[in-house]
């Protein structure tokens, strides 16, 4: 087909295609760390699906959770670090194919200048004016490219620490791991149930925090904490049942506050779903079903009661309260309990560890596990 054309129109076809590889390679990179809003971008999301398919072969035949955790804490860290040579690359071989079409020499020839100069090595001469502003340019793309992860490092571990402090803090008030019971009679023995409403102004600007931070730089939602038994996610369900309970089932004053936290935690997720493009009912009804049973919510009730916790007397009302709360973070809690898949706790990665085995390579892994939960629950 290219023998009946010009010589120049080839090359002019090949220096735009080498302009489009590097123009694409600088997209990327802008919409992956500078821009402020929740862009999936194509090759950022290619390059984390094939660490993620590497790491999960690795782990496959782990024998307990905690031996694929401490590998599966490598994830991101290395999925970031992927992302240069994977864009170094992609601009190298851009310049190979602008430097062939100006006329530098053969495909090899090429290479060895398009890399002499995207690493800034010089070994390589040019010596003509359209090979010097390419040398220039290339040199300038690898310059910022690299620059921009070594800058938004600092940034995304700011991310992480911000995040992780509350979620250690949680350790203390609900147990480890975090349970909504086991806050409501803590809260109940030390501090008194009219002081949760503290927790709630708290934990409304956490989840405000992270619906922007873990969309804006997705890396962050594969970071794991430092203890291989506490995860953002779980700590996030425990507390959206905490308020949930206190607005549906403690016979204590109305607080409006806890309407607000329910409210910013299930945004938060739902947002953190619209970008891995998990589906879920945006306007569920408050008699859908949910993944907890009306048996494990007497059985938590019955425990408070014990405990001296005062509950409404009415618990028929208590429970399609509780339901009508829950079904708004229900699906998103699970799905995201699976995807990042999160150590065992009570009422959200308990029954999301079954889908866990969905996450297999090969496989659209978000929509898969939202599919099963909704099965499920259907």
């Amino acid at each position: 087909m290219f023998d009946s054309l010009p010589q120049f129109l080839i090359q002019a076809f090949v220096f735009l295609f080498g302009l489009a590889i590097v123009i694409a390679t600088i997209f990327s990179a802008v919409e992956t760390f500078v821009v402020p809003r929740s862009a999936g971008d194509l090759l950022t999301g290619f390059v984390f699906r094939r660490v993620l398919s590497v790491f999960l072969l690795l782990t496959h035949k782990a024998r307990t959770y905690q031996e694929r955790d401490r590998a599966m804490a490598f994830f991101a860290p290395v999925a970031l670090l992927a992302l240069p040579p994977t864009w170094i690359f992609l601009v190298t071989l851009g310049y190979t194919l602008m430097f062939w079409s100006v006329g530098y020499g053969d495909f090899i020839k090429s290479f060895e200048v398009s890399g002499s100069s995207v690493l800034t090595l010089g070994f390589v001469a040019v010596s003509r004016f359209p090979e010097y502003l390419l040398t220039f340019s290339e040199a300038l793309i690898g310059l910022t490219l690299i620059a921009l992860l070594i800058a938004y490092l600092p940034t995304i571990y700011g991310i992480f620490q911000r995040r992780e402090v509350m979620v250690n803090l949680l350790d203390v008030r609900a147990g480890s791991p975090p349970t909504a019971w086991e806050m409501i009679a803590r809260y109940n023995r030390i501090h008194g149930l009219e002081n949760l409403s503290e927790q709630w102004r708290v934990w409304e600007q956490w989840f405000a925090d992270i619906e922007e931070s873990h969309t804006s730089i997705f890396a962050v939602i594969f970071f794991r904490s430092q203890q291989s038994d506490r995860s953002w996610i779980t700590a996030a369900g425990a507390i959206l049942d905490c308020a949930a309970f206190a607005r549906s089932t403690l016979d204590i004053p109305r607080d409006a506050q806890a309407d607000l936290c329910i409210r910013a935690g299930f945004i938060a997720l739902r947002r953190i779903c619209d970008f891995f493009r998990i589906p879920y009912n945006p306007n569920p009804k408050p008699d859908d079903p949910i993944s907890i049973a009306r048996v494990e919510y007497d059985t938590v009730c019955d425990n408070l009661a014990q405990q001296g916790v005062p509950l409404k007397t009415d618990r028929d009302q208590a429970w399609r309260d509780f339901a009508g709360w829950r079904v708004n973070y229900d699906v998103p809690l699970l799905a995201l309990c699976a995807l990042t898949m999160a150590p065992y706790a009570p009422w959200s990665s308990d029954r999301s560890l079954r889908l866990q085995n969905l996450v297999r390579p090969g496989k659209k892994i978000s929509q898969a596990i939202a599919e099963e939960i909704n099965k499920e629950l259907t």
